[in-house]
């Protein structure tokens, strides 16, 4: 059985049983019968289900890991946490993260205005709003704002003017001003693709003299007291624990040194993100090369022992880690609609009376091949195809020959593959991406998966059943956007192998796992395809429960966000059919039902014929 690596992204998550995934809590359903129950609720194209329980499960795990190496070196500083937003703002993800990270006191971070607006409405009395990114003095306001409603947040100034935005409107609100966090420019830098998050280059962050300059100010208006927290962020999805470790001995040296300059209050260095998730399917390709217990205790041991060295107290820390804590809640379910191999079929053929000669040796050598000459004959096969490709090039046989070519060609390769699969032929695999099946999927991955398109970011991606037949169809995915970028292809280094169906017999899903860090907030609407249905899955000792569902956008509103008149389109449309001389007068207020159902319904295609009343009631008149 290929288990897709799930013991590896997926451990004390999800796992497999009677050949379906099933989430591993509780009653513990099969995702397959989550997905048809949703669809007879009429929830039909591509789902994405979220399950609130890995949150709580992620956010427990961070907490209990910093709480028991806190013990263990007796460290006197506090652990923080806070949630920014930037990974995932949509409400049924927020709204569960705000009420399961109440008992933890875990925050929310703002890096926009509206964010903040975001976390000043939810955030859960007391829990922390720090504050990231570039400020106008209108955001500088919100801080004020929110610090006179009674929330603990704290600026993080980028630049010296928006430290002097906040010494401006001090005077506007009686003596209450927010926590005031500076944030350090580091010459220590990340590894990958966010590297340049950190470094002495990097977009944010105070030199050390500008560091120098904030002090003064804060000290010359008398506000050093409202300086709280450093804070720094070398990237996300730090694969390597060398570089947090280098950064880590910088920002605690810094501490110490604006601990001397006089910041008593200074009592937080906030780590930022960057705590990585395990993508990978195979386990000779790990995505990051340590465990949340080294990273605990190497950031415990580290800060401890510069305080220690440097004779100030151990800082309280901060960490925001929003890829680790969402990442694993939302999965995205999306159908196959066809295989596009499925015409390279025996029935397919169109032998002649009298074949080429090579097409006749391609038939023999499909029949007959058996496990002790296999792979003979599977290289005579591709041997046969150069040379008939050529004969057609130079006109020697016509388009039938041909496409007898590709067909016996096909075949003989998925025989040989299936003969063989107990064996480990490295050769197989490589000769597999030439005839690999491609599995359109109703789904977009510019809209659902865009780092899998920007980035090449590798997600987990399984069948949701069948897991206990034999799957030897090496696999590219195909999407129905109008692009060719919209694939996910066969890659030899880490293959994906699904299995042979017959789609008109049989459903068949295609899940995608850990897409709840940052694919919803950066998703796009190429070619105007909206947020999948999403619903969120409550999993209790006895069943699940389908809660708060959110279907897609209909066509009507996903122009509307792109600033199209609405009425504007309804209404045009409608005098056009009236306006038409090839529709019966009788009919046309038929033909704008007929189209007002389509624009009140998604852009997700379907899978079944649309019966409706309409059309048998035109046909009839």
């Amino acid at each position: 059985m290929n288990r897709y690596g799930i013991d590896i992204w997926g451990k004390q998550k999800f796992d497999i049983k009677d050949g379906k995934v099933y989430v591993d809590y509780k009653s513990k359903p099969a995702i397959i019968n989550i997905v048809k129950s949703a669809r007879k609720k009429g929830l039909s194209g591509p789902l994405l289900i979220r399950f609130p329980h890995l949150i709580e499960s992620q956010i427990e795990l961070i907490y209990k890991t910093f709480s028991k190496v806190q013990k263990d070196f007796k460290y006197k500083g506090s652990f923080n946490a806070v949630f920014p937003l930037k990974v995932n703002q949509y409400p049924g993800f927020v709204k569960n993260l705000v009420k399961i990270g109440k008992k933890f006191n875990y925050g929310l971070e703002a890096g926009s205005k509206a964010e903040l607006i975001l976390a000043m409405t939810y955030n859960n009395e007391k829990s922390p709003i720090t504050v990231n990114g570039f400020k106008d003095n209108e955001m500088i306001i919100l801080g004020f704002l929110a610090a006179k409603m009674g929330q603990d947040i704290t600026l993080t100034i980028e630049g010296i003017n928006e430290l002097e935005n906040i010494v401006e409107n001090m005077n506007n609100f009686e003596g209450t001003v927010p926590n005031i966090g500076l944030r350090i420019r580091l010459h220590s830098s990340g590894i990958g693709i966010w590297a340049k998050s950190g470094g002495i280059n990097s977009k944010f962050g105070l030199t050390s003299l500008e560091l120098i300059t904030a002090i003064d100010i804060l000290k010359k208006y008398n506000i050093l007291k409202y300086f709280t927290m450093i804070h720094f962020h070398i990237g996300s999805q730090i694969e390597d624990i060398a570089p947090l470790k280098k950064a880590l001995r910088e920002a605690g040296n810094i501490f110490a040194e604006l601990k001397k300059m006089g910041a008593k209050n200074l009592k937080a260095i906030n780590l930022g993100g960057g705590l990585a998730v395990e993508y990978s399917q195979n386990k000779n390709n790990y995505h990051r090369n340590y465990s949340l217990d080294e990273y605990a205790n190497d950031i415990i041991y580290l800060l401890q022992d510069i305080a220690k060295r440097k004779g100030v107290e151990e800082p309280d820390i901060f960490i925001e880690s929003g890829r680790f804590v969402s990442a694993s809640h939302a999965v995205l379910v999306a159908p196959v609609l066809e295989l596009f191999s499925k015409e390279y079929s025996e029935t397919a053929l169109k032998l002649k009376k009298t074949n080429p000669p090579l097409i006749s040796e391609l038939y023999a050598l499909y029949k007959d091949m058996d496990k002790k000459n296999a792979l003979e004959f599977l290289h005579d096969g591709i041997d046969h195809m150069e040379s008939l490709l050529t004969l057609f090039d130079l006109s020697y046989i016509d388009i039938i020959d041909r496409a007898n070519t590709e067909i016996l060609v096909n075949l003989i390769i998925k025989k040989a593959v299936d003969l063989l699969k107990d064996k480990n032929y490295n050769e197989l695999i490589s000769i597999q991406e030439r005839v690999q099946e491609r599995y359109l999927l109703n789904f977009s991955i510019f809209q659902s998966l865009p780092d899998s398109w920007g980035l090449k970011q590798n997600f987990p991606v399984m069948p949701l059943s069948k897991l206990n037949e034999s799957n030897t169809r090496s696999a590219s995915l195909w999407d129905i956007t109008c692009d060719s970028d919209g694939e996910v292809s066969f890659d030899v280094k880490n293959p994906l192998f699904l299995h042979d169906v017959n789609l008109e017999e049989e459903d068949y899903f295609l899940a995608f796992f850990l897409v709840g860090a940052y694919q919803e907030t950066m998703g796009i609407a190429h070619n105007l395809f909206s947020h999948p249905t999403e619903l969120s899955v409550e999993i209790d000792e006895e069943s699940y429960n389908i809660q708060n569902i959110i279907r897609s956008k209909n066509i009507i509103e996903i122009l509307g966000n792109i600033e199209y008149n609405k009425n504007e389109i309804k209404n045009i449309l409608f005098n056009k059919i009236n306006k038409s001389d090839l529709i019966n007068k009788t009919k046309k207020s038929k033909v704008f039902d007929i189209l007002n159902i389509f624009l009140n319904d998604n852009s997700y295609l379907k899978t079944d014929i649309i019966q409706s009343n309409f059309f048998e009631e035109y046909e009839n008149e």
